[in-house]
């Protein structure tokens, strides 16, 4: 049960019922998002079929056509037996300017990156300004402690997860919804550029004053600082692209 709790809490700022008539569609973007934002890492299972399907609001035969499409594209694996379920697969790293210039052409990353600074700069001022319960404030240190020990492989999920922490912490599902959506965006395009020690070096230092910010209710400097961080993505991205 400690399993099926935990994986319920990484997954509560992106899963949630889905609209009458797009069911399967919107079904499939939320196990998408949490694929490619690293929710549940490569090689762990997902949550049991029933569990997903309470919490998307679909029957089960709409969640199976969802994973088989995440089969045939190579996300996910089922395996039976005792231990069995569905497993997502280690997704390989694929660095490369023509294929973050392959990523760039299917989206508009000017955009993608000002709505995404928008609702970091909100969710973060929101934080600092309303406060958070010593619930919330120990999940947000907790998430900062664990970009400190990620090994270099894990960081960018572990950064993620940060952030999308920050966003639930908010008080607003629509935020966290469309936080996850855009951050999703820009981890593809992330994903084609290397990790940099110095830069890496740089957003910890950032992460923990804007922790700090938030934590002491001082709303215009978390503002600053994540706005300052969002920079930084953006000019390390372009930077790439020029």
């Amino acid at each position: 049960m400690a399993e099926k709790s935990e994986s319920g809490d990484r997954l509560t700022s992106v899963l949630r019922p889905v609209r009458g008539g797009n069911g399967f569609e919107e079904a499939l973007e939320q196990i998408l998002q949490v694929v490619r934002l690293g929710l549940v890492p490569g090689g762990e299972r997902l949550p049991a079929e029933r569990e997903l399907a309470e919490r998307m609001g679909i029957s089960r035969v709409t969640l199976r056509e969802v994973l088989k499409v995440l089969q045939e594209e190579g996300l996910v694996e089922s395996r039976r037996g005792r231990y069995g379920g569905t497993f997502v697969l280690h997704r390989p790293r694929t660095e490369g300017e023509d294929e973050l210039r392959r990523r760039v052409a299917a989206v508009d990353v000017e955009d993608t990156l000002r709505f995404r600074e928008v609702l970091e700069v909100g969710a973060a001022g929101l934080c600092a300004a309303h406060g958070l319960s010593d619930e919330g404030s120990a999940r947000l240190r907790t998430a900062l402690t664990a970009t400190h020990d990620a090994p270099l492989d894990d960081y960018r999920r572990c950064d993620t997860l940060l952030h999308l922490t920050l966003a639930e912490l908010s008080g607003s599902p629509t935020l966290t919804s469309q936080y996850a959506a855009v951050r999703a965006t820009v981890n593809d395009l992330l994903d084609c550029i290397p990790l940099l020690v110095r830069n890496l070096e740089h957003s910890q230092q950032q992460h923990v004053a804007l922790v700090e910010a938030v934590l002491e209710g001082d709303a215009d400097a978390a503002r600053e600082v994540m706005r300052e961080h969002c920079e930084g993505t953006a000019a390390l991205l372009r930077g790439f692209l020029a």
